[in-house]
């Protein structure tokens, strides 16, 4: 029975940049899927785009296809939604390391320049948490993008593209498309497409479901430094199996698996995505050797008419600060340090949305679980919210006088005055599938 092997090797921007190379040189893989995007990243790019008409996708893509080029050559096939709002930016980029390579990129889910139209037409895009109309932020919006499916990607590649980029797919959608492609399997295989779903699903967030970032036995998972990407063996009939290259580190079991499926899972009886609803209460794993789980039994269902889309606007200003106070009583000076930053802000006029003070190293992740004891060194971290930057900028000239004008024993301050940054929100909505029409381009 034909196999495909579906290596991920990024599941965030930012994650290790020598993971695609030794993924691929590690053993056989025929397709690398290059997982880039989070709401807040297509923000982020947009906001670099508006600062260089070239910018707006993920840079570290081109050096990922530059350390694996030889094996583009010998048959080897990515896809990655490296593309953020600027798929042709980042095709342009990856054409400048590899000319010879054709390139599939997938345009249409950026509906920014559409909004307009689109409100006049009845799309309310209302805010999927608060009801909210999108005509509430509209003057503030950054980026909006629907999350395409496999489809598109399917097109390139039956096209003839070595490397697909897109927009704003679905994280699940790239690992999904390559298996898709190569079973032929049809619009209606809700089960396999599902299969193909969750697979993505498993692999999306990279070596977090080989070891890392493992909760379960977390201290017997073995040479972390060296840890393994996962890879998906995929068969016709939809069932898989996932493993990593021998000799890496980390370990593929059922736990790290089941620890991956129920991250960011939603209702365990809908995973809904633009292709099929999977039902993850219908996997079933089981262990097929060392580091390697197999996965069966999974059903889905058709889609549904509409598409999520990724709406980020901005919503003021933001600044944090810190300071550290070391034993004795540690807790106590920083709670004194806290009143005076307080009473200060107020005698000079400053008002916040919001102002937020956190103890580091006495319950501050976790709230009160016990009792505040006397700490070897507490962190007070402080933060504020308004649309008033001017505001904020005054909060960031208060922290650092508390150094020497306020309790003793600051010690690890090193940081200046804190930085004051644009708050840019996250505004999920549903859209009609048919309005939004992708477009495939070989290049």
């Amino acid at each position: 029975m034909k196999v495909v092997r579906v290596g991920g090797g990024q599941g965030f921007w930012g994650d290790d940049p020598d993971a695609p190379r030794r993924l691929v040189e590690g053993g056989p893989i025929d397709y690398l899927m290059l997982d880039y995007l989070a709401e807040v990243t297509m923000s982020i790019l947009q906001k670099q785009k508006e600062r260089d008409p070239k910018a707006g996708y993920a840079r570290d893509f081109v050096g990922a296809v530059q350390s694996v080029l030889p094996f583009v050559g010998r048959g080897l096939k990515i896809v990655a939604n490296a593309g953020g709002v600027n798929p042709r930016g980042c095709a342009d980029a990856v054409r400048g390391v590899a000319p010879d390579v054709r390139i599939g990129v997938v345009t249409g889910d950026d509906l920014l320049g559409r909004l307009d139209e689109l409100v006049a037409q009845g799309h309310q895009l209302a805010n999927m948490d608060t009801g909210a109309p999108l005509s509430s932020v509209r003057d503030r919006v950054l980026s909006a993008n629907a999350y395409i499916g496999s489809t598109p990607i399917v097109e390139a590649l039956q096209k003839g593209a070595q490397i697909v980029v897109t927009g704003r797919s679905t994280d699940t959608a790239l690992t999904m498309a390559p298996l898709r492609h190569e079973f032929g399997w049809g619009a209606t295989d809700y089960d396999k497409l599902a299969a193909g779903i969750v697979a993505g699903h498993i692999i999306e967030c990279g070596a977090q479901c080989s070891g890392g970032n493992c909760l379960y036995e977390w201290r017997e998972i073995p040479n972390l430094a060296d840890v393994g990407y996962p890879i998906i063996e995929g068969s016709p009939d939809g069932t898989f199996v996932v493993t990593k290259h021998a000799g890496t580190g980390g370990r593929v079991s059922v736990h790290t698996v089941t620890e991956q499926l129920v991250y960011e899972m939603g209702d365990p009886h809908s995973y809904i995505t633009p292709d099929v609803v999977a039902d993850f209460t219908t996997i079933r794993l089981a262990q097929d050797g060392e580091n390697r789980v197999r996965v069966s039994g999974i059903h889905g269902a058709p889609a549904t008419d509409k598409l999520k889309v990724s709406i980020a606007y901005r919503a003021g200003y933001k600044a944090v600060g810190t300071l550290v106070y070391v034993w004795p009583d540690a807790l106590e000076k920083a709670r004194v340090a806290d009143r005076v930053l307080r009473e200060r802000l107020d005698r000079l006029g400053l008002k916040f949305d919001k102002i937020l003070t956190e103890f580091v190293g006495v319950s501050a992740a976790h709230g009160p679980l016990t009792p505040p004891t006397d700490a070897p060194e507490v962190q007070m971290r402080v933060g504020v919210r308004a649309e008033n930057k001017a505001a904020v900028e005054g909060f960031s000239r208060q922290i650092a006088p508390l150094v020497l004008n306020g309790p003793p024993s600051v010690t690890g301050f090193a940081g200046g005055r804190p930085k004051v940054e644009e708050i840019v929100a996250y505004w999920p909505a549903l859209i009609d599938k048919r309005v939004v029409q992708t477009t495939v381009t070989i290049v």
